[in-house]
């Protein structure tokens, strides 16, 4: 059985500055279970453009709100408390955060090592 804290995630190399906000990995591969479960907080009015070539990965919002924008179709879609997305085709996405930021709880499969973070520049989206 795995029991994890928030203060035990942010006192190790599991709480990440991902590169537009913070992220407590509360499991990693090294837990065995497959996958990465999340608390991921992105900057109010924020934009990052993202491509996990290598993981698949749901968000469920459970605080503030933002946008996810389809990078291939350009289609928004407006996120606040409530809202699930996910991201099946490695789809290569704008992650914006709103006025007052928002705050997920995410799933990556296969898990992540716990200590990714994101190279947030002008010539493309980051991945890991």
């Amino acid at each position: 059985m795995i029991i994890r804290t928030k203060s035990d995630v942010e006192n190790n190399e599991f709480y990440v500055h991902w590169g537009n906000g913070t992220s407590y990995r509360f499991l990693t591969e090294s837990d065995g279970m497959g996958y990465t479960l999340t608390e991921t907080f992105v900057n109010p009015e924020s934009c990052s453009v993202l491509e996990y070539q290598n993981h698949l990965e749901a968000c469920y919002c459970i605080e503030g709100d933002g946008k996810v924008v389809d990078e291939k179709t350009g289609e928004e879609h407006i996120i606040s408390a409530g809202t699930i997305y996910a991201l099946d085709k490695h789809d290569k996405h704008q992650l914006i955060g709103g006025k007052n930021g928002m705050r997920l709880v995410c799933m990556f499969t296969p898990a992540l090592n716990g200590r990714e973070t994101h190279k947030l520049n002008a010539d493309g989206s980051s991945s890991y």
